[in-house]
C-alpha cells in the first residue's frame, strides 16, 4: 500500500480527496494537515510515502514545507496539488526537491496514477504546466517577472498582497517584522512598484492570490 498524507488548508477539499483516493486498492491516507507545521510534525510521526502538498498554506508555504520534509525524511516523496498554473511556482517546488506538480483541475483519474508515478521514482508535471517550462527554456528573454524574487521575498509578497500585516506574515513565515518590511521593501524596489495597491495588483496579474 501506498501510504499518502493530505496537506491543504480547505478542509472540505481534504474530505474530498481522501474519499476518491480511498476507493483505490493500493493507496491509504494515513493523516491530513492543514498548515505547513502540522505536516512537518504530523509526516515526522506517521513517515507516509507522499505528501499531497499545496503551496498555498495558511503559515509555511508549500516550497518550505518540502524542504523541511525533505530535510527530515529525503526518501519522502512530495506531490504538488495546487490550484497555481504558473511554471515559475513549478519550477521553484521542483528544485526545493519535489517530485511532482499537479494542477487540482487535474481529472480524478488521472491523481491515482500521478501518485503511483512518483512513488516509483518518476516525475509527474500536469501538461499544461510542463508546456509552459518548456516555453520559457526555448524563449529565454521572456522571463516570469516573479523570477527576479528570492523565496523569502516571493513569500513575503504573497502574504503582505493577501491582506495579512508584517506582523501576521512575520508570524507565519517565523521572522520578525523588521525582517518582513525588509523583503518587502526589496521586492517592490526589484518590481518597481511604488505602493501597497500595486503591489496587490501585480499579485493579482500574476496569479499569486485565489
Amino acid at each position: 500500500m501506498i501510504k499518502v498524507f493530505i496537506a491543504d488548508d480547505h478542509a472540505l477539499f481534504r474530505v474530498g480527496l481522501r474519499f476518491m483516493l480511498e476507493q483505490t486498492d493500493d493507496i491509504e491516507i494515513v493523516g491530513e494537515a492543514g498548515s505547513g507545521r502540522d505536516t512537518i510534525s504530523s509526516c515526522h510521526d506517521l513517515r507516509p510515502h507522499l505528501v499531497l502538498l499545496d503551496i498555498d498554506m495558511p503559515d509555511i508555504d508549500g516550497i518550505e514545507v518540502t524542504q523541511r520534509l525533505l530535510d527530515q525524511d529525503p526518501g519522502i516523496k512530495i506531490l504538488i496539488l495546487t490550484m497555481y498554473e504558473n511554471e515559475e511556482y513549478a519550477g521553484r517546488a521542483l528544485k526545493a526537491g519535489a517530485h511532482g506538480y499537479a494542477v487540482k483541475g487535474i481529472d480524478p483519474d488521472d491523481l491515482p496514477e500521478a501518485i503511483r508515478r512518483v512513488v516509483s521514482g518518476r516525475t509527474y508535471i500536469t501538461k499544461s504546466v510542463a508546456e509552459n517550462i518548456a516555453f520559457r527554456t526555448h524563449h529565454a528573454g521572456r522571463e516570469n517577472p516573479i523570477s527576479i524574487l528570492s523565496d523569502r521575498e516571493l513569500q513575503v509578497v504573497t502574504k503582505i498582497a493577501g491582506g495579512k500585516t508584517n506582523r501576521e506574515a512575520a508570524e507565519d513565515l517565523c521572522l520578525s517584522p523588521r525582517t518582513v518590511e525588509t523583503y518587502k521593501r526589496r521586492a517592490m524596489e526589484k518590481l518597481g512598484l511604488k505602493n501597497i495597491q500595486a503591489l496587490v495588483r501585480f499579485a493579482m496579474e500574476q496569479g499569486l492570490l485565489k
